[in-house]
């Protein structure tokens, strides 16, 4: 029962929810997900069951990719559709080629100040309890990279009698990135306002929606809901290295081997094609960052 399980997860739930639904299909409390989405949004959620939660650490950190629907002419109190709408004028004005100059400010690696009602924690408490308390927040900008934030599609449309502009775009993004921020970051520059309407992530490192199962599919699976064995997810995750009978020895108990000069970290596998541990080379020694073979 050790391994990832790559879900599209439905819109309308937390992650949270997610993770409750995995503990009781798969039997086991030790389970935990690599990535918060919103509950408005759908798409790759990676989870762990067992030793895999470790790998955790590295899957939230990878780089996503997402499709999502930028609607300009409205500001939202959460920069997506669920909050609301705080400022609104009309986006009849706004030309095709403004939007895309618009997006090409957005990309490469910029400052981005994190929505309001991101779960960042502001003196202990998360910045989207303090909005919902009905306090103003203000965050701290922070470097991302926006390595693609192209237009799909562009729609004009009527909402209440005001003049919308819906753009579908593609969005690939470092660990961290917001994408209800680029939203309203686009409909700022362009002097409409700007929110969220639709978000699906399609990838989180090199887990894309191809592999995702739904959770009915992983009902009419249970108790075997791992898609992505602990060895199986390692190879595909990080380089690797084999280790000797001896090597393996040291290191399961948490102890050092010699350099090899892989960029890590990666992943050492032992003779029977096992995981020993997530390793990186520091200070003249390969060391051990989470040791995975069994205790």
């Amino acid at each position: 029962m050790d391994g990832l399980i790559v879900v599209d997860k439905p819109g309308g739930m937390t992650s949270h929810d997610v993770v409750a639904r995995i503990r009781r299909l798969a039997r086991t409390r030790r389970v935990g997900h690599g990535g918060t989405l919103d509950p408005m949004a759908t798409g790759v959620l990676v989870i762990g069951v067992g030793r895999a939660t470790r790998l955790l650490t590295y899957v939230i950190g990878a780089a996503k990719s997402y499709t999502a629907t930028i609607r300009l002419g409205q500001s939202t109190v959460t920069d997506d559709a669920e909050g609301e709408v705080t400022a609104a004028a009309g986006a009849d004005g706004v030309t095709e080629d403004a939007i895309h100059a618009g997006l090409a400010a957005l990309t490469g690696e910029i400052d981005q100040v994190p929505s309001a009602v991101s779960a960042i924690k502001i003196d202990g408490q998360r910045a989207y309890k303090r909005v919902r308390d009905g306090e103003a927040v203000a965050l701290a900008p922070r470097r991302v990279t926006v390595s693609r934030l192209d237009p799909l599609a562009l729609r004009r449309c009527a909402v209440d009698g005001l003049a919308v502009l819906d753009v579908d775009v593609a969005v690939d993004c470092t660990s961290g990135t917001y994408v209800r921020a680029l939203a309203r970051d686009l409909g700022a520059g362009l002097g409409v306002g700007g929110h969220l309407t639709a978000l699906r992530r399609t990838a989180v490192g090199g887990f894309t929606l191809a592999e995702a199962l739904t959770l009915p599919a992983l009902e009419e699976r249970a108790p075997e809901v791992v898609n992505l064995p602990l060895d199986a997810a390692a190879r595909r995750f990080f380089p690797q290295r084999e280790a000797t009978v001896a090597e393996a020895k040291v290191l399961s108990h948490g102890g050092p081997l010699d350099p090899t000069g892989i960029t890590g970290p990666y992943a050492v596998f032992g003779p029977d094609g096992d995981v020993i541990a997530i390793v990186s080379e520091r200070g003249g020694r390969a060391r051990a960052e989470i040791v995975l073979a069994p205790a």
